[in-house]
């Protein structure tokens, strides 16, 4: 079929893909090791964090094996922060291709969340690989993890719509999110669980919608993980997010364009 013979999605679609091969080979092309750079980094975090906690202190949260109840939310959280980072320059990056073409240009955020996400699944082995070693048991909960990826790519998405827009506007944003990032990190449930939670606690954290998304991942390999009030509002708060990046995207886009 022709380009101008497709459907406006089926071109969006295509243009996404392409720019999304694009950026992996970019990405990649001078690189020896590859692929193995997009995991290298959580394995390392991985290894320190479960050294800390299981030989110098003693541990009173998660799960054992610590190293994969881990890496099962720091796999997804490296998606979620090379992401939004990535976000934050996606439109001071290519100014003059974004000025040139007219593609959609929810494309050039969508194409980031795209591209860290095909690096989280292809990382998603290495957790196997683990989880095999250590002796953790994949149970029936793993089939939960197609909607934990559904639900962080529309989260992920929803903010980087918010955050691509309103950095061109605002530079020292960059630096901000930079910083809330950080403090998202040991805010969410990454080196802990949420079961691990005061009771008073363990509600407010369902707030924060990575809680409910890593939970349906860790429950592939720690059952009691698993809390569906959690899931629930993580994946409204997800939607919410994605509508009000929607938003503002409408409303900044033509302004964004004059300003880059």
């Amino acid at each position: 079929m022709r380009p101008e013979q497709r459907t406006p999605f089926a071109r969006y679609r295509h243009s996404l893909w392409l720019l999304t091969q694009r950026d992996l080979r970019v990405r990649y092309s001078t690189s020896l090791l590859g692929y193995f750079w997009s995991i290298l980094d959580p394995l390392v975090m991985a290894g320190i964090y479960w050294f800390v906690f299981t030989q110098i202190f003693q541990r009173t949260v998660g799960n054992e094996p610590y190293i994969v109840f881990l890496l099962a939310a720091l796999l997804p959280w490296m998606w979620f922060n090379g992401a939004i980072s990535d976000c934050t320059r996606a439109f001071l990056r290519e100014a003059k291709l974004i000025r040139s073409t007219r593609i959609p240009r929810t494309i050039w955020v969508n194409r980031l969340v795209l591209s860290k996400g095909i690096e989280f699944i292809a990382a998603i082995p290495v957790l196997i690989i683990f989880a095999v070693i250590s002796g953790a048991e994949i149970n029936t909960d793993a089939v939960f993890f197609p909607l934990a990826i559904l639900i962080q790519a529309v989260l992920t998405a929803g903010v980087g719509l918010i955050v691509a827009p309103l950095v061109v506007f605002f530079r020292d944003l960059e630096r901000a999110v930079k910083l809330v990032l950080r403090f998202l990190f040991y805010a969410s449930p990454i080196i802990y669980g949420t079961s691990d939670l005061p009771e008073q606690l363990h509600f407010w954290a369902a707030f924060n919608p990575l809680s409910g998304i890593f939970s349906l991942y860790r429950a592939a390999f720690f059952p009691g993980e698993l809390d569906w009030f959690v899931v629930g509002v993580s994946a409204v708060m997800s939607l919410a997010f994605l509508g009000l990046g929607l938003l503002v995207f409408s409303r900044t886009e033509r302004a964004v364009l004059k300003e880059i």
